[in-house]
């Protein structure tokens, strides 16, 4: 009898240890696979910043970064928006964001010339940009439409197109953080486009409410 106990003890302690060993085996393939996957969503967040065809993935895989994907791709997706517009960018030479503006308007298919000023007033002045409306830099097409701050692509290549005839060009005044050039840490702030007149009027020519309206 006491034989048979050990031997049924025996058999019992194997499969325990088999069963042990299994759920061990089981958690180490679940650590690894999960391990994988958050890999796999920093390769993706990286790849946020590659050419489109990569965005697209990403949206599905990077969630809580997918508000942010508009901001990096909106002149990827539109670069035929300015294509036959040339402009010069007065700036003033120490203006990063001013920088910033260019690459944005040149991604969407501005040829822009870039003019360093020391004093931007004088520039704003001969082109009738109101105190109030005034940015870091002022930008004047060929045809002399002007454009101050950091207005984005869509609404200058839609201006252009069927330019009012009261108005002589549009401003965003200020530097609003989220707008094509002041990109940082993902911040918005919400701003309008304003439409500014021959006659020194103005008036709100689009309310920007989103990353988003701005593509």
């Amino acid at each position: 009898m006491t034989a048979l106990k050990l031997k049924s003890s025996s058999v019992l302690n194997r499969h325990l240890s088999k069963g042990l060993h299994g759920a061990v085996v089981l958690l180490a393939v679940t650590s690894l696979f999960a391990c994988s996957q958050s890999d796999s969503s920093v390769s993706d967040a990286s790849a946020t910043l590659e050419p489109t065809q990569n965005v697209a993935a990403t949206s599905k895989t990077a969630e809580p970064n997918a508000k942010n994907i508009p901001m990096m791709t909106a002149s990827v997706n539109s670069t035929d928006l300015l294509k036959n517009v040339s402009a010069t960018v007065y700036k003033d030479p120490h203006c990063g964001c001013c920088k910033e503006w260019i690459s944005h308007a040149e991604d969407n298919g501005l040829s822009a010339t870039a003019h360093d000023v020391e004093d931007m007033s004088v520039v704003k002045e001969r082109y009738s940009v109101p105190n109030e409306m005034q940015s870091c830099h002022t930008i004047v097409t060929a045809d002399d439409y002007v454009f101050e701050g950091h207005v984005p692509a869509k609404y200058m290549a839609q201006f252009l197109e069927n330019p009012p005839a009261q108005a002589i060009g549009l401003a965003v005044p200020g530097m609003p953080m989220g707008s094509p050039g002041m990109e940082h840490q993902n911040q918005f702030d919400p701003y309008q486009v304003m439409q500014l007149n021959k006659d020194g009027t103005t008036e709100v020519y689009a309310n920007i409410d989103s990353v988003e309206q701005q593509i």
